[in-house]
């Protein structure tokens, strides 16, 4: 997958999480949630961007370390979002599988890239 469709891929996600988080319950655990959850999936996004033109393999595979640990965050919140049946959860698990896939592919790509470095 290259990188311009990685790009659209990150940034639909992000867009797809908030708009699942903005249909959230209005009530305290809600609204933290929700708060939580739009913050770590537009961090996948805009740190995936970053990464595409760190200015060296280090800053690279810092700026991915944070994508995976952003894209794993927005794993917990569905998860608990369906945990606490806030939505049906036949809203969430589709974007949890598209965390899941997202992580997996960055994680092989900072493997690839810290290998890069030992070669």
């Amino acid at each position: 997958m290259k990188g311009d469709e990685l790009k659209k891929r990150t940034k639909g996600f992000a867009h797809r999480c908030v708009k699942l988080a903005m249909a959230l319950p209005d009530t305290p655990l809600g609204n933290h949630i929700q708060g939580q959850l739009i913050r770590c999936s537009t961090s996948v996004a805009s740190n995936y961007r970053a990464s595409c033109i760190a200015q060296s393999k280090a800053s690279f595979i810092s700026k991915l370390s944070i994508v995976i640990e952003e894209a794993d965050e927005s794993i917990f919140w569905l998860e608990f979002i369906i945990n606490e049946n806030l939505l049906k959860k036949h809203l969430a698990e589709p974007l949890m599988k598209e965390a899941e896939e997202l992580t997996a592919i960055f994680i092989t790509s900072r493997k690839t890239a810290r290998k890069d470095d030992l070669e």
